[in-house]
């Protein structure tokens, strides 16, 4: 049977400036004029969804997270001001917004909800989360997310040259939130979606394993922890408190933590589990071919090599050139990783468009970059740099976290640069929560495997993360000029502000402090008995519309 391929243009088409992929072929959730979803069909069938999360999420904590597997989790368990369903903004924990007419001052009217506990929500709630958020000291690797919302003193709290009380969010009364811009955002109320934006209670949160522990643990969403076993699995069953509890189906969601693609491509052939995303390289081309179960989803995202720009041999931008051009792209999309991804030439991905409708990626160009290795043009680079056929070019590292996929590309690489630039290279991989240390610390030695997943809809969101003071630029990489586009971009608008970041990307694949390898695309199994369920083109899974079958 044919696979079923959602392309970027049809998704966008649809969807028009809100992206998300609905993955469900059964159906699409709808909502009536209070953004309420509507009651599906009742069934008699035991409403237990198996999934696997794939690693033991660092945290579930939503100021603190940055990871896709623990977005999966908050996206279910928490709500923010707006949720994202079937490619649509509906409100969330806002009944009602207004924007001022200069679109600096959003007023949201929360409707009445409660927490798990049974407390009502209230609108300082989330003044306190998004001031926990922006606050160094809270040490959120998702700070820069205030800052690249246009939020008012951001961006100076962030430096420390003002206090987080100065955040542009007030609580106004127990049910209404006002919050400030500095610019206008576009893209504003799709963050308001967004994990690290959602809210937390703030005699809950000082207890650090607050988020994964049951009895501790406090959801807004559909969905609230009853079980965390470390590296095991954890379980989430329906919050009976949640505001639109007698719509959602599902009374359990059992998260399995299955890292070996082997084991869980088992368990679920087994019937032991109805999604999983971690599927054998081996196992691909087949399913894509011939498994309806197999779905190639849209994301906006790249693949990439992050590297250590405080190491002195990577600081020579032409040994930086030589290994990103040493690389056959095609070559690990089409026999390696296998899964419709595409090579990229650049850092943005397909899928994002500038102000005058023009994809980014095709306008931006490939840099010089080939989708297949110039090996020619590597040698003559690594040669300037004073290492002819690699004479003389110490041993390099690359650092991947635990994971069957990451090591066979960090493999295909070290062969390829073995054999066009005659150099040696070390593996090294590390499990889940101490990679996202390593890195983030800058602790590692030349290169690491790095992903983004764009947040939202806009060239910001893949650009942001290599400003020089970017909590996500583990590669310390720090060009003023770039961060001047950047900053520039903040205070333009249209087709203006497009250029400066058209500029920005320019400079970063000038300087190439990253190895881009690839565009991401979604590959998941789900059974045909799940309905209703939805893994988003920015990576997250919702379960609050999902109805198990017979």
């Amino acid at each position: 049977m044919k696979k079923k391929l959602v392309s970027f243009i049809m998704l966008l088409t649809a969807m028009s400036m809100t992206l998300a992929g609905c993955g469900s072929k059964k159906q699409e959730p709808s909502t009536n004029q209070e953004g309420q979803i509507k009651p599906g069909n009742t069934s008699s069938v035991e409403q237990v969804l198996r999934m696997n999360l794939g690693a033991d999420p660092k945290t579930l904590d939503p100021q603190l997270n940055s990871a896709t597997d623990g977005s999966h989790i908050i996206n279910n368990t928490f709500e923010g001001l707006m949720r994202e369903v079937g490619g649509e903004l509906i409100p969330g924990m806002a009944e009602s917004y207004e924007v001022s007419e200069d679109g600096l001052v959003y007023t949201f009217k929360l409707r009445d909800a409660k927490w798990s506990d049974g407390e009502a929500i209230k609108a300082g709630d989330f003044e306190f989360a998004w001031k926990r958020g922006a606050n160094p000291a809270t040490a959120s690797e998702y700070i820069d997310i205030f800052t690249s919302a246009n939020i008012l003193n951001a961006a100076k709290i962030a430096k420390g040259e003002v206090d987080v009380s100065e955040l542009g969010v007030k609580a106004l009364d127990e049910k209404t939130l006002q919050v400030t811009l500095e610019q206008p955002a576009p893209f504003f109320l799709n963050l308001t979606a967004f994990p690290t934006f959602m809210p937390v209670r703030e005699e809950v949160v000082g207890d650090e394993a607050w988020a994964k522990t049951p009895e501790k643990a406090l959801s807004n969403g559909p969905f609230k922890l009853s079980e965390y076993k470390m590296g095991d699995k954890l379980v989430l069953v329906k919050n009976e408190n949640y505001w639109n509890a007698e719509n959602v189906k599902l009374e359990k969601v059992i998260c399995e933590m299955i890292t070996d693609f082997s084991t869980a491509h088992t368990k679920y052939t087994a019937g032991e589990l109805d999604i999983n995303e971690f599927i054998p390289v081996g196992e691909i081309p087949r399913l894509m071919a011939e498994d309806d179960e197999f779905y190639v989803l849209p994301k906006i995202g790249t693949y990439y090599y992050a590297i250590n720009m405080n190491n002195e041999l990577m600081q020579d931008v032409n040994v930086r050139k030589a290994l990103a051009l040493a690389i056959d792209r095609t070559q690990i999309v089409e026999q390696v990783s296998k899964g419709g991804q595409i090579p990229s030439t650049g850092f943005m991905p397909e899928g994002i468009q500038d102000a005058q409708g023009n994809d980014f990626n095709e306008k931006a160009g490939d840099f010089g970059m080939s989708e297949t290795a110039d090996v020619e043009k590597a040698k003559a680079l690594l040669a300037e740099a004073g290492y002819p056929g690699g004479e003389g070019f110490p041993e390099i590292e690359i650092l991947y976290n635990t994971n069957d996929g990451h090591k066979a590309i960090a493999e295909a690489i070290q062969e390829m640069w073995k054999q066009n630039l005659g150099i040696n290279v070390k593996l090294t991989n590390q499990e889940w929560a101490v990679f996202q240390d390593t890195t983030n610390n800058n602790a590692f030695s030349h290169l690491a495997r790095r992903g983004w997943i764009g947040d939202y809809l806009d060239p910001q969101t893949m650009l942001d993360i290599f400003e020089s003071n970017n909590g996500q630029n583990i590669g310390r990489y720090n060009n003023p000029e770039y961060d001047k586009e950047m900053q520039l971009s903040r205070t333009s608008t249209g087709q203006e502000r497009m250029e400066h970041f058209y500029k920005a990307h320019e400079i970063l694949m000038e300087d190439m402090p990253i190895i881009p390898i690839y565009y991401y695309v979604a590959n998941v199994m789900v059974n045909d008995r799940v309905q209703g369920w939805e893994l988003n083109a920015v990576g997250k899974f919702w379960f609050g519309d999902v109805e198990i079958v017979e």
